[in-house]
């Protein structure tokens, strides 16, 4: 099935775009709870909103109400009820009680989703077909969502993406510069209960097609992976909105395409869990092969910053004439013929070339310049051979001029060796 289908397609269409919403939406909600370090906060809001939704579920079945509008209405406006109390009792746990944010985050999970887990019992002892509708909100089920969603969906993320045009240069002050904002005037309050209703709204209003259980998936996900790959407030809202539209795409294209790639037609996977599975996936990916922050590309270079130390050393040795070189070197001796430091004289050693000359000159001058500066700053000269051993190797030009024009150009170094010019 192309991509193209999954917008078109009168069954896939609002699934696809309405997840797609959803995630954007929420991830760039999920940058500000990332900025404020209150990602927990997403995970015990969406917890509290399950006792809103089967309390909606007992009233509507006493009320013996059919109508599947009024059943949304209702759930929703039950959920918010519930989150935004949830959010005052973190907010009186925390302030009146001076309880720390992580206990009162967990306490307020635990109470308002064992309340959620109470009412939903009751209504699945009284009336299993209320029970199994409420349950569509605790794991969601997208593949059912119909334009309608859409609609709200893209009310929703209109809204957000407004007002975080319209008050992006407060949300910047209040989260790194308290004090510019507080000489500003900013209401840092106000703005902060206006990002937490939206918190509580993308929660909610998420819940039909991730779940309860997985919407604060789509929280932390984009903004973690997002943060690799941003230095700026505005990329980090755009990578994460990104990350956030594909993984809702992803959800709905890998739910349907993974049983025909494996020939399995009857094998029927939830679009919800795939959503939360490829935000994992791309915060993952991020964390790793992220440019500059990545976990892998920090030890790539870590693994050529110590293999160029190896080779420095040894151009030292080769400079200093300091001995026979271990046969474990080889590989780093290899190297350095190909780059044309050194070259196989007919006795079968090696020497410097002349451009091998100049490079192991200038390490053993980095080097013998840092000693004459450490014990120009007063340490004994038997101390500062093995931090200079360390510094030769990461010394820049403009750091060894400086050293140059502050000791004035010294011609030996403490144990009397001659500095190369």
């Amino acid at each position: 099935m192309s991509l193209w289908s999954f917008f078109t397609d009168p069954v896939l269409r609002a699934p696809t775009i309405a997840c797609m919403l959803m995630g954007l939406s929420s991830s760039l909600i999920g940058v500000l709870v990332f900025l404020q370090r209150r990602s927990l906060l997403g995970e015990a809001l969406a917890h509290a909103a399950y006792p809103g939704v089967a309390l909606s579920g007992l009233c509507l079945a006493f009320l013996a109400s059919q109508s599947e509008s009024l059943f949304s209405l209702a759930v929703l406006g039950g959920a918010l009820v519930t989150v935004f109390l949830a959010l005052a009792l973190i907010h009186f746990l925390e302030k009146k009680l001076s309880i720390k944010a992580d206990s009162a985050l967990c306490f307020t999970l635990s109470l308002f989703f064992g309340l959620g887990v109470l009412l939903a019992s009751r209504l699945q002892m009284s009336h299993p077909l209320w029970y199994k509708q409420i349950q569509l909100f605790l794991y969601g089920q997208a593949a059912t969502m119909t334009d309608a969603h859409v609609f709200f969906y893209g009310i929703l993320t209109l809204l957000i993406v407004a007002l975080l045009l319209l008050f992006f240069r407060p949300i910047s002050l209040i989260h790194f510069d308290q004090g510019l904002a507080q000489l500003s005037g900013l209401n840092a309050k106000w703005l902060n209960g206006l990002l937490l209703f939206l918190l509580g709204l993308s929660l909610v209003v998420g819940m039909r097609s991730v779940g309860l259980v997985l919407i604060s998936s789509l929280l932390v996900a984009p903004a973690s992976g997002a943060r690799q790959l941003s230095a700026h407030l505005s990329t980090f809202f755009w990578v994460a909105g990104f990350f956030g539209m594909t993984s809702g795409f992803l959800g709905n294209y890998l739910a349907v395409e993974i049983p025909l790639w494996l020939h399995l037609p009857r094998l029927s996977l939830p679009t919800g869990p795939m959503i939360a599975l490829s935000a994992t996936f791309l915060c993952l990916a991020a964390l790793l092969l992220a440019p500059q922050r990545g976990y892998l590309i920090r030890e790539l270079r870590l693994l050529a910053f110590k293999v160029r130390c190896r080779q420095e050393n040894l151009m030292k040795q080769f400079y200093k004439a300091a001995g026979p070189l271990p046969l474990s070197l080889s590989w780093n001796l290899w190297r350095m013929r190909r780059k044309k430091w050194i070259f196989r004289t007919e006795e079968g050693s090696f020497e410097l070339t002349k451009e091998g000359e100049k490079i192991a000159a200038k390490i053993v001058r980095l080097h013998r310049l840092w000693e004459v500066y450490l014990v120009h700053m007063g340490q004994g000269s038997e101390k500062v051979h093995r931090s200079a051993e360390e510094m030769e190797h990461i010394l820049t030009p403009e750091v060894e001029k400086e050293l140059g024009e502050l000791l004035k150009h010294p011609r030996r170094d403490p144990h009397q060796q001659i500095i190369p010019r």
